[in-house]
């Protein structure tokens, strides 16, 4: 994988999604998709895949310690067997998705509109249903009985 290959699966993105100025996203290398922003990445150091970010939303004040439980048993048990992490960022207070997505001779630009989709399907989970959740809603879904979790 190089730069050159991050950049050409940008442009096939912005092609297949009608984002015009694919240059502009592959400068700032973040893109707007269904209300989400999605950083796509590559790394020197890990030249057989790209990362791709994804910014959920910010964890209201007085829950970020229960969403770090619900962070963790997501990560345990739907995200491990992707190469995906949750997290929340510290300076913002914002969930954020990580994937590493390997990279094979044939993928292309709609295995990345694909893969985006699938993350942006969980990111609408996310927050419709425990990021903007009422506080007697988020007392349940906080409970412990992982009823939750949908894998």
């Amino acid at each position: 994988m190089s730069l050159e290959r991050r950049n050409q699966l940008i442009r096939e993105l912005c092609s297949l999604r009608g984002i015009g100025n694919a240059d502009l996203v592959i400068e700032r290398g973040v893109i707007a998709i269904d209300d989400f922003d999605v950083a796509i990445d590559f790394y020197k150091e890990d030249p057989a895949a790209i990362y791709v970010n994804f910014q959920f939303g910010v964890v209201s004040g007085g829950r970020t310690l229960r969403v770090f439980r619900l962070l963790l048993e997501a990560n345990l048990s739907v995200y491990a067997q992707d190469q995906a992490q949750l997290g929340v960022e510290a300076n913002t207070g914002g969930v954020v998705l990580v994937v590493r997505a390997v990279l094979e001779a044939n993928t292309d630009g709609q295995w990345l509109v694909e893969l985006i989709e699938h993350y942006v399907e969980h990111g609408r989970y996310w927050r419709e249903n425990i990021l903007l959740s009422d506080d007697e809603m988020f007392r349940h879904l906080a409970n412990g009985d992982y009823i939750w979790i949908r894998a």
